[in-house]
């Protein structure tokens, strides 16, 4: 093969990726052509490269496929381009990467995109079946196709374009790291406590415990921000921020029970950070005297303009906000550097009497150690800063605004860290080097000659303070709150900055509440708060959030009574905090292989310590303050589990559980087998659970939070139908079950009988220790009028059940277990109902528009009358349907399988304990009467005996079962189990089993055995002799069961074993029916005779 090096297929800046082999049209040119180049390794694939003058497509054909090609080329002859395989709506196939017809696609993103998603189409790749099955014969290939194809589109290139036109049109607004999550994060970190209450705290701590505590806070920011990275960078990022991050990580209960009151915070936060601001301008106006009416009431007055005006910029769209958001941080950073150009700037006399005297040694070594007054302590000085570091997720939550989450998120967040740490610890120690903690702020208090000082520095400055140990002074750091105001080097650009940190972090959090609270409600964690979710514009704004937002910080602006929901607002922030770090760590541990996340410089143990850090930070705060959270938090979290809403985001909640169930199940594996801890672990042959639901109760009776309970169908037929019909069906059966409270799993196997698919169950289902021990079935009824095949799978399956050593149950109730015709019958007329209230609704609007027309509807009216009279005709036959089917079906029926939901009265359980096959005939009766629906029912126990010897097998067997602790009401000792059963029996066992019996005695050798050979399920005379007494016992238990226990309300019998290859089906048939005919409720037992009882200790 040669290959073409021309440069059209390999420097063709237009050309894709991936490239189609081209193949050599004729056999013998190919062949040259491997000649030529006989030193290159030979190539098995069945494509190559033609010469430069044989351009154009051509194709390697499978014998019978020519007809197929040829089409293809006929329509696409001139294509020369990469296509696309695989076209999910039309089924078509192409020449793929690899050059021979395959379904194949070639990795692509669009195949592993959510539904509904916003960056692109969702494409469906062909399924397995498709692939695996046999190709089409019939395969349309439209040149249009080919060509969408061939520029490495779908063929569902039409809705594709729709959508991103659509797309295109709406033109979403999006933000880099830096304006989106940067300076966002920048803003709201830097509050007003930077500019007034900075200098206080490292008054009062020093500037080594200053230092320390902005180190400490920082700690926990920073960990939670490695935290917020790792997640989100371990996917697409929705909007939501903290709620998205926390529900996707842990679920919607953590995620929903947070994502409230995250919101809250932020919409309360509004509040705060406006009145911060309307208090700073009160104070101009106090100290210009201009005041409206009075302090209170001017602070609403100017705190209610400013939240008209801020909502005004948010609703403005994104853009406004970013734009407003950007000159607020220039007129910050020009405040900051405003206070460092002031500590520079040489001091006059007047700010030298109120402690600013620029740098010098000796007031930084002063001002080192700690000076903790009015009581407060390292704590205390700690919970009035800590605030002044929260912000951090200022970014993450306009996630859905960004253009890149997974990288804008750890970028914008820890560098907005790192940049206000070192601005606050630049401050603190700026300031405590430059101003001393007390000063009085007269000029006059200098220091004359001959004067003692107190050895403070300002002492040695020339300056005497010395009063203000004894009396209170207004200026100096522990003093005066406004510091860097009188250090810069112009005052009124440190109250620019203060409006700019209120005015930043208002607008900041008055976006980020509607956000994630349009998120929340958009995921219907909460039922009532859909009419949120609604977005308008390009941007999908949350208006009705924003409308929400005002409302609640008005509210809290009206109060002003900020003083009390501060500590609050704080520890719901750090609540949000403890989470992320809490899901930071839960994914890491549960070691699901979806978490990867992109961002690598996290460690679970040290986030699992900054959620204990967040929460220990809580009660530093404020003890009663983060208690209230905890309660909110907790009733939320109860709410959400207890409404459980639908749906899966593969949150490591669930991981975990895998985990641990694996755990367990591995470590039951070492955990050897006792009799003390044996449990019924069943495997129910249900079919699909909801078809006999008696079936599944009676079993889930005895194993609910006791035992493994399997309910198990098997699906014979055609192999592809079956695996098809049983795949579909597979998680709405098990989601039966789950709604159903059943605590059953559902197993389905396809099979060509229904003996080799229970064989198969029999084998294969369980795992580990949790393996079934015993097999329920229900009793065939049909026997008589069934196949000989049936037969013999159902008596097979028994068989079956003791070679693999498990307990047999055999339920029988007089009316049956399947229910499937009423089913049927139960949705045909649910469907009949639904037509019935469409054309209901039909009539309304036809009346309704008629309504609108005036007089025209007058002349319509005949025909709604019609519809009218065909509505009560289809009423009334729906009602004669209801009325046959109950009437067909019986109401009976359908009692008959609710019987074991009910609560049973008081009443008996008779135990038929015949013969001991180690004590499951025994237990299962025991383990029901502990159930709450049975405990009113009590034991009487009935067994063999001898007539001679009655009251000593009665204290046998009372000794026997109190030994084994099980409580019971009688003991009757049957003597007479082996006499002969009167005719009337007898005679209807022997017209039972006339059908089914062969009759060789009455015929000649020759003509008895091709009767053996052509029948051999038939009953011999032989062996009707050789088990006559057994007949006769099983007709006399019968009669004796009709005289004992017709009035029980549930029979527990030993079930006889057929011996296998001597007992036919039909005989072993006729046994069951006629031990259990017209008998309450019966279930025929039998163990695997090893014991599952024991009187040790």
């Amino acid at each position: 093969m040669s290959m073409n090096n021309a440069p059209n297929v390999f420097l063709d800046a237009n050309a894709n990726r991936f490239q189609v082999n081209i193949i050599n049209e004729d056999r013998d040119n190919n062949e040259t052509t491997q000649e030529d180049v006989g030193s290159d390794p030979p190539h098995y694939e069945e494509t190559s490269f033609t010469d430069e003058t044989h351009n154009r497509l051509r194709i390697s054909y499978r014998p019978g496929k020519r007809e197929l090609y040829d089409n293809f080329r006929q329509n696409g002859e001139k294509t020369e381009a990469s296509l696309h395989p695989y076209d999910t709506h039309s089924k078509m196939y192409y020449l793929q990467t690899f050059g021979h017809n395959t379904m194949d696609p070639v990795p692509k993103i669009d195949y592993y995109r959510n539904t509904g998603s916003v960056s692109g189409n969702k494409l469906n790749r062909p399924s397995l079946l498709e692939i695996h099955e046999q190709l089409a014969k019939n395969i349309a290939v439209s040149t249009g196709s080919v060509e969408r194809v061939a520029n490495g589109e779908s063929t569902t290139g039409d809705e594709t374009a729709a959508s991103k036109e659509e797309e295109n049109k709406t033109g979403f607004v999006k933000f880099g790291w830096v304006k989106g999550v940067l300076v966002r994060c920048m803003l709201n970190i830097w509050g007003v406590m930077l500019f007034i209450r900075l200098s206080w705290i490292v008054g009062q701590a020093g500037i080594g415990l200053g230092v320390i505590i902005i180190l400490l806070a920082t700690m926990v920011t920073s960990i939670t921000g490695l935290s917020t990275s790792a997640i989100a960078t371990n996917g697409f990022v929705r909007g939501g921020g903290a709620y998205y991050l926390i529900s996707r990580s842990l679920g919607p209960e953590f995620g929903g029970s947070i994502g409230l009151i995250f919101a809250f915070a932020n919409a309360v936060a509004v509040a705060m950070y406006v009145v911060g601001f309307a208090e700073t301008v009160v104070e101009l106006l106090k100290e210009s005297d201009t005041l409206m009416v009075d302090e209170s009431n001017d602070i609403r007055i100017i705190g209610t303009i400013t939240v008209v005006c801020l909502l005004g910029i948010s609703v403005a769209g994104m853009e406004w906000e970013a734009k407003a958001q950007v000159i607020l941080l220039i007129v910050l950073l020009v405040a900051i550097a405003n206070f460092f150009i002031g500590t520079v700037i040489p001091t006059n006399t007047e700010k030298k009497a109120r402690g600013f005297f620029n740098y010098q040694a000796s007031i930084f070594a002063e001002n080192f150690g700690p000076d903790f007054r009015s009581g407060e302590g390292f704590f205390s000085v700690f919970a009035i800063f800590f605030p002044a570091a929260t912000g951090i997720l200022a970014g993450a939550n306009i996630s859905g605004d960004l253009k890149d989450p997974q990288s804008a998120i750890p970028q914008g967040t820890m560098l907005a860290i790192l940049i206000t740490t070192i601005a606050y610890i630049a401050v603190a120690i700026c300031a405590a080097s430059c101003v001393v903690r007390d000063a009085t702020g007269n000029v006059n208090d200098t220091i004359v000659p001959g004067m003692s000082c107190n050895g403070s520095s300002a002492c040695g400055l020339g300056y005497d303070f010395s009063r203000c140990a004894s009396q209170p002074c207004d200026y100096g750091l522990m003093n005066n709150f406004q510091v860097m105001s009188m250090v810069s080097g112009f005052g009124p650009l440190i109250t620019a900055g203060i409006f700019s940190a209120t005015l930043s972090s208002a607008l900041a959090s008055l976006v980020s509440a509607p956000k994630v609270f349009q998120a929340l409600c958009k995921d219907n964690v909460y039922k009532g708060l859909e009419f949120f979710a609604k977005g308008y514009g390009k941007n999908n704004e949350p208006i009705r959030g924003y409308v929400l937002t005002f409302v609640i910080a008005m509210a809290f602006i009206l109060i002003a009574e900020l003083n009390t929901i501060a500590p609050i607002i704080s520890n719901f922030f750090l609540a949000s905090y403890a989470l992320i770090n809490f899901s930071c760590f839960h994914a890491s541990y549960a070691k699901s292989p979806g978490w990867r996340p992109a961002f690598r410089y996290y460690n679970m143990w040290v986030s699992l310590f900054g959620a204990l850090l967040c929460c220990g930070v809580m009660f530093v705060i404020n003890w009663w303050a983060a208690l209230i959270t905890y309660a909110i938090e907790l009733f939320l979290y109860i709410y959400v589990t207890y409404k459980k809403p639908e749906v899966n985001w593969g949150s490591s909640t669930q991981a975990l559980y895998f985990v641990n169930a694996l755990d367990s199940a591995l470590a039951l594996t070492t955990v050897e087998d006792h009799v003390k801890n044996f449990r019924p672990q069943c495997l129910a042959l249900t079919g699909a659970p909801m078809v006999r639901p008696a079936l599944l109760d009676i079993t889930h009776t005895f194993t609910k939070n006791n035992g493994l309970c399997i309910c198990c169908e098997v699906y014979t037929g055609p192999r592809k139908l079956c695996v098809k019909e049983m795949n579909s069906g597979m998680e709405k059966k098990q989601a039966w079950l789950t709604k159903n409270k059943r605590k059953a799993f559902y197993a389905a196997v396809a099979a060509d009988s229904f003996r080799d698919g229970v064989k198969s169950l029999l084998q294969a289902s369980g795992l580990g220790r949790m393996k079934p021990n015993t097999l329920v079935m229900g009793f065939k009824k049909d026997w008589r009028s069934a196949p000989a095949t049936q037969v013999e799978n159902y008596v097979g399956i028994i068989h079956d059940a003791f070679d693999f050593e498990l307990g047999v149950i055999i339920v029988r109730i007089s009316q049956g277990f399947d229910i499937s015709q009423v089913l049927q019958v139960q949705e045909e007329l649910e469907k009949l109902e639904q037509e019935r209230l469409a054309l209901e609704a039909t009539i309304k609007e036809n009346d309704f528009e008629e309504g609108k027309r005036g007089i025209c509807g007058f002349f319509k009216k005949a025909s709604t009358l019609n519809i009218s009279k065909h509505e009560t005709k289809k009423e009334s036959t729906i009602n004669t349907m209801q009325s046959m089917h109950v009437g067909e079906f019986n109401q009976r029926l359908l009692e008959a399988s609710t019987q074991f939901k009910k609560k049973q009265g008081k009443g008996t359980i008779d135990i038929w304990w015949l013969f001991d096959d180690g004590g499951l005939t025994i237990l299962i009766p025991y383990i029901l009467t502990i159930r709450k629906k049975w405990k009113n029912c009590k034991l009487r126990i009935f067994t063999g005996g001898k007539v001679n010897r009655i009251e000593e097998e009665k204290l046998v067997m009372a000794s026997l079962l109190s030994k084994f602790r099980i409580k019971f009401a009688d003991i009757n000792i049957i003597c007479d189990i082996n006499i002969k059963p009167n005719k009337e029996s007898w005679k209807f066992f022997e017209e039972m089993i006339e059908p089914y019996r062969l009759h060789e005695s009455c015929k000649d050798i020759t003509t008895a055995e091709k009767l053996k050979r052509e029948t051999p399920w038939k009953i011999t005379d032989a062996e009707l002799e050789a088990f006559k007494e057994k007949s006769y016992r099983q007709v006399r238990l019968n009669e004796l069961l009709q005289e004992h226990s017709r009035a029980a309300n549930l029979i527990v019998l030993s079930l006889p074993v057929p011996r296998k290859g001597a007992v036919s089906d039909y005989l072993y048939m006729a046994w069951l029916e006629i031990l259990s005919k017209n008998l309450p409720p019966i279930l025929m037992v039998r163990g695997n005779h090893k014991n599952v009882l024991t009187f040790y200790s």
